[in-house]
């Protein structure tokens, strides 16, 4: 749990900075709607400084998680990466000014609240495989997830937020399955193991997604389809296929933790977004 919550703090301080070089890199061209809008938008972002140190301590954040992942259910890592918002929260009202509403910090306290019951109710990860088709499955879906990023200048602008927070989401949730679905790092076995291909492109796909999804539209709602897209999906897989249990006696308070802390992170949705200043512009 110490290294999926300091996954967290890393993924949440990441996020401003990337939510901030996603805007400011789009102030440098909107030229891009078609299949290569996510990929050029990209190139533009990563040669900002803060993209690049939201990138490292994503890395940072992305060790931390495999060492939780090795430890601990995925229901509750999963719930502790969508706690970033609560991170992302707190940064914003240290480092950016940005004043916090006394719901919103009660919204923080709820997340506290919600993480503090799954440290108490979580097992250690569990000991099944799941059926050999899941990495295949897996990999599916990272495809799916990187065929909706390369095509998101083409979706309808009303939707494109939510579905590509959705994506991000899910190519995150596929990346903590397919950590699990890892047992072997000979590289013979890396080369054979589909969850292998999986973790790569759902990891890829879920960057490209979530940096369309900060550049333009309601990043409200992007970050809100990115923590239902990154927590509910994989907790049931590692409950239903790999054998997530909690201790026992103390199911209903993990699934009253997870609860408390996706609604918290859901409550905080907004600090996915790029601070601005009075004209709507990104704060340098």
């Amino acid at each position: 749990m110490v290294c999926a919550l300091g996954a967290s703090v890393c993924f949440g301080t990441a996020t401003v900075l990337q939510a901030m070089a996603a805007r400011t890199a789009d102030a440098g061209g909107r030229d891009g709607e078609g299949s290569a809008f996510a990929v050029t938008l990209f190139l533009r972002a990563v040669r900002q400084w803060r993209y690049l140190a939201g990138l490292a301590l994503d890395g940072l954040g992305f060790l931390l998680q495999i060492a939780a992942l090795r430890s601990v259910p995925i229901y509750a890592v999963g719930a502790a990466l969508a706690s970033s918002l609560a991170v992302t929260a707190v940064v914003s009202a240290r480092l950016l000014k940005v004043r916090l509403s006394g719901a919103e910090w009660g919204a923080v306290g709820v997340v506290c609240a919600g993480m503090a019951l799954l440290g108490i109710a979580s097992g250690t990860e569990g000991d099944r495989d799941g059926p050999s088709a899941l990495g295949y499955a897996m990999l599916a879906t990272a495809l799916v997830v990187l065929a909706l990023a390369l095509l998101g200048g083409r979706l309808p602008e009303r939707g494109r937020p939510l579905a590509l927070g959705l994506g991000a989401g899910f190519g995150f949730g596929v990346v903590e399955v397919s950590v699990r679905l890892i047992d072997s790092l000979a590289p013979s076995d890396l080369v054979m193991n589909p969850a292998t291909y999986a973790l790569l492109v759902g990891g890829g796909a879920a960057f490209l997604s979530l940096t369309s999804a900060l550049q333009r539209g309601s990043v409200t709602t992007a970050t809100a389809g990115m923590v239902i897209g990154e927590t509910i999906g994989p907790a049931l897989v590692g409950v239903v296929w790999l054998g997530d249990r909690t201790r026992e006696g103390l199911g209903w308070v993990a699934v009253l933790g997870f609860m408390v802390a996706v609604a918290g992170a859901l409550a905080l949705a907004r600090f996915g977004e790029a601070p601005v200043n009075a004209d709507g512009d990104p704060i340098p």
